[in-house]
């Protein structure tokens, strides 16, 4: 019997939960044309809620193709660019012999090379010359809005782990060239979203930057508990199984609603349970995670200082005044100065998130 839950992977079908509203601000914005940017930390559900609205809007209008482009191994421009065309064009033309075709007609300034495997449909890849690529990167950029005119469709393109373009050497002068091209499209629409949630927030919100006010964002919030136990409980009945509110709930508080981890603490138990979780089954649940997950907490802890350490103590002590002379004392910050310096570095290290309202 397969679990109800997953975690690790796009949630899909009955695996996905709540973001109602969500989902209509992402639909209304790709139905409008309008340019969409989700920022949230890592494993909150961007990838799903994307997917989960790409499949409803194709299934009502086959004038829509969602292209999901993902550059987390992407690290240079000319990656990009190829990351991106082949996308682009895969999503475009069902079969690879249209894909070679088009192309040729499609550039005109540089020469596509391609390479098939056995599939050709699915394993194909394309490649192109950097000096000529350099000079004229317009043709690529263009291509959602030249095939979405061409075709009479709409291109969505969803790029996932969107702030690795900041580690692009002249990272601000491509983002120019992107945007510079992106802004002008009036039929095909993108979708920008990235787990680095202060990388992001830098590239759309700070004004210095080229993305600036790019799009609509959208800050993805945690699903609340309500939800969870309902998801929770409906995917043990589901299955044959039982799990009382409590319970669930107790899944869900534990994990402080975090989706990747609710999913994997909701399946850790559903697996332990043969028909009724009792207290039993879900103590050997959190026993058996915090074990697995010792390893990883041990490097994470490895690599940060002593004050870096003492920051995260005075968090799980729950502290609110951070700089108060009491705090800095107890926990050897020294100065308040230093507890802001410690503050950035475990959100570079994605160690903690921090927003206007709380630090986690």
């Amino acid at each position: 019997m397969k679990s109800p839950f997953i975690y690790g992977k796009v949630a899909t079908g009955e695996k996905f939960t709540d973001r109602e509203d969500e989902q209509k601000k992402l639909s209304d914005h790709v139905t409008s044309q309008t340019n969409s940017v989700l920022i949230s930390p890592r494993q909150w559900g961007k990838s799903s809620l994307v997917a989960k609205v790409g499949d409803a809007l194709q299934e009502k209008d086959k004038t829509l193709r969602f292209c999901f482009i993902d550059l987390f191994n992407v690290r240079t421009e000319q990656e990009f660019y190829t990351h991106f065309a082949r996308e682009v064009l895969r999503v475009s033309f069902s079969k690879w012999q249209e894909r070679i075709a088009s192309a040729k007609t499609l550039f005109k300034q540089i020469k596509p090379k391609f390479t098939v495997g056995a599939d050709p449909n699915v394993d194909y890849s394309i490649s192109f010359d950097w000096d000529e690529l350099r000079k004229t990167p317009q043709e690529i950029l263009n291509l959602p809005e030249v095939l979405s005119e061409q075709k009479s469709i709409q291109l969505v393109v969803c790029i996932d782990e969107f702030q690795n373009v900041g580690f692009f050497e002249n990272h601000v002068a491509f983002q120019k060239r992107l945007q510079a091209q992106w802004q002008h499209h009036r039929v095909a629409t993108d979708c920008l979203y990235g787990s680095k949630r202060h990388m992001m927030t830098e590239l759309f919100e700070h004004k210095a930057m080229p993305f600036y006010k790019f799009g609509e964002v959208i800050f993805l919030e945690k699903i609340p508990e309500e939800k969870w136990i309902a998801f929770i409980t409906l995917g043990f009945k589901r299955t044959g199984k039982e799990i009382s509110r409590e319970l669930a709930g107790r899944i869900a508080r534990l994990t402080e609603n975090h989706p990747y981890f609710v999913q994997q603490f909701a399946h850790t138990v559903w697996t332990e349970t043969k028909r009724q979780c009792t207290e039993k089954e879900y103590q050997f649940s959190v026993d058996s995670l915090l074990s697995q997950r010792a390893i990883l907490f041990q490097r994470e802890v490895d690599g940060l200082t002593n004050p870096q350490i003492n920051f995260l103590k005075a968090l799980c002590d729950d502290v609110q005044q951070l700089s108060a002379a009491e705090t800095l004392q107890k926990y050897r910050f020294g100065t308040s100065g230093n507890v802001n310096r410690i503050k950035t570095a475990l959100v570079s290290k994605e160690i903690i998130d921090s927003t206007s309202k709380r630090i986690e």
